[in-house]
């Protein structure tokens, strides 16, 4: 895919699976971002100190409007991970941290709720974002990063069949005002086909 051709592409609508649906954040998810990222603030803070940034619903309601937006012109993609029943169980999705659609590359980012949390969500959703980026998205190479202290998001890359590529040594400012290395994974298409 050439920089031309991300012009014409437009990103699918949502993925389903038998436990959750990945999509785009949408006008009027405000409050369900808000209750998932509310009810988790002190879990999520650790690695995430975006979770501040959602201090009310309006602050929600305007962040998922912006998700949209990006979403639709291509830019990123910012999804939220929805149980049949409409609870948001978590977010994900694909982001030109390193490279974007004309490279065919993108980092998947994500985060579950607290009551999610240990029982294998994180996996099912790496699973279905590498299955999703591999078939109706152009990537050719997908990547995670996690802090070096981050034991539990290691372990979801690995077990997504990841391979740690390198160690941005004290790369990342923590919350805390710590520096912390931050571990690489990636895997390639092929690598994935031939799983």
């Amino acid at each position: 895919m050439t920089l031309a051709d991300t012009i014409d592409f437009f990103p699918p609508e949502e993925w389903q699976t038998d436990g959750f649906t990945l999509r785009s954040w949408r006008p009027g998810d405000g409050p369900a971002i808000f209750q998932a990222v509310d009810s988790s603030r002190h879990h999520l803070r650790v690695f995430m100190p975006w979770v501040d940034k959602h201090a009310t619903l309006a602050d929600s309601e305007h962040y998922v409007r912006g998700a949209r937006a990006a979403y639709l012109k291509a830019e990123k993609c910012d999804l939220g991970v929805f149980a049949p029943d409409g609870r948001v169980l978590g977010g994900s999705g694909f982001f030109a941290r390193d490279g974007w659609l004309a490279e065919g590359k993108a980092e998947i980012g994500m985060w579950v709720r607290a009551d999610e949390a240990g029982r294998g969500l994180a996996t099912r959703i790496l699973l279905e974002m590498l299955r999703w980026g591999f078939t109706d998205w152009p990537f050719l190479r997908l990547a995670w990063r996690c802090s070096g202290s981050n034991a539990a998001s290691a372990r979801v890359a690995e077990k997504g069949g990841m391979r740690l590529e390198g160690v941005l040594r004290a790369y990342t400012v923590e919350p805390d005002g710590t520096r912390e290395d931050t571990h690489v994974y990636g895997i390639l298409r092929h690598e994935w086909v031939a799983r």
